[in-house]
């Protein structure tokens, strides 16, 4: 009776030794339920993370400032004053650090969710815990960086003397999509990256050009309008815009049919990137 049913958790040539098999789960609608449940683990991976992140560089959590700060810098320089690009009423500065917010916040996800297995390597093949977490936890620790970036941006609308929109306590509705996306090409390039190891090679520049190809340096208004909407297929579009909209007003305006294109698309990319992570998911350990 005891073998029958053990039967269906032990394998067929190996039922005399009573070998127990643990098999992640095959459904991708659990994801939260693994999440919650290890909750603590979920937290100390990412709290570990930001502990080691900056630890041993010169400046340390300064990077997170430093990067956005000189990226806004070159991009002010070649669109504002070289190409002479609008700027929507407000200084051009402020214009381009509301876009690299999200965009930061995003490439940032993805490269880190992209590296998450090769960190943890060692755990992969020795204990099981939902491989989830590594990649979700990734953007947690993206998020840090976005929350010190805000700051900064704050101090830069205080030295132009710049009031926001009221919209801008709106700001989290427009965190949403961005992190939905994030978690979505993340799950789907960290479970990638295990098998296909080139992609942490190739992710940098598919970076650099995801940043040149979003309104990052400058505004989405200067698309022509019979492209605009085959513009906002890039889900990223309709996330800066709205970013953009929240903090200035009405000196800018939200292109909804792209907003909306941009919503639909995030939504498919995190279902897609979680649907294949799980599909994926119970092989990671043969190639780590």
């Amino acid at each position: 009776m005891l073998r029958e049913k053990l039967s269906r958790y032990l394998t067929p040539s190996k039922l005399g030794e009573f070998d127990l098999i643990i098999e992640p789960e095959k459904t991708t609608s659990d994801f939260l339920y693994e999440l919650v449940k290890f909750r603590e683990l979920f937290f100390f991976m990412a709290w570990r993370d930001i502990l080691v992140r900056y630890k041993q560089t010169a400046i340390g959590v300064a990077w997170s400032v430093i990067r956005p700060l000189l990226s806004m810098i070159i991009f002010t320089v070649i669109f504002g004053r070289v190409a002479r690009l609008p700027s929507e009423g407000v200084p051009y500065p402020i214009m381009v650090f509301s876009a690299l917010l999200p965009w930061q916040y995003f490439s940032n996800s993805m490269q880190s969710s992209s590296e998450a297995f090769f960190r943890a390597s060692g755990m992969i093949g020795k204990i099981y815990f939902p491989r989830i977490i590594l990649p979700t936890s990734s953007v947690l620790v993206s998020a840090v960086d976005f929350a010190i970036s805000f700051v900064l941006l704050c101090i830069l609308m205080i030295f132009y003397g710049f009031v926001p929109s009221p919209m801008i306590f709106l700001l989290p509705l427009f965190f949403i999509p961005v992190t939905v996306t994030a978690l979505g090409v993340g799950y789907f390039f960290s479970a990638i990256g295990v098998k296909y190891r080139d992609f942490r090679h190739v992710m940098p520049f598919m970076v650099q050009f995801g940043m040149y190809i979003s309104p990052v340096g400058f505004s989405s208004s200067v698309i022509p309008d019979k492209w605009r909407l085959i513009y906002s297929l890039n889900p990223m579009v309709g996330v800066i815009d709205g970013f953009r909209w929240c903090i200035q007003g009405t000196s800018v305006s939200l292109y909804m049919p792209g907003f909306l294109i941009s919503l639909i698309i995030s939504a498919f990319i995190f279902w897609y990137g979680l649907k294949y992570f799980r599909k994926t998911e119970r092989t990671f350990a043969d190639f780590i």
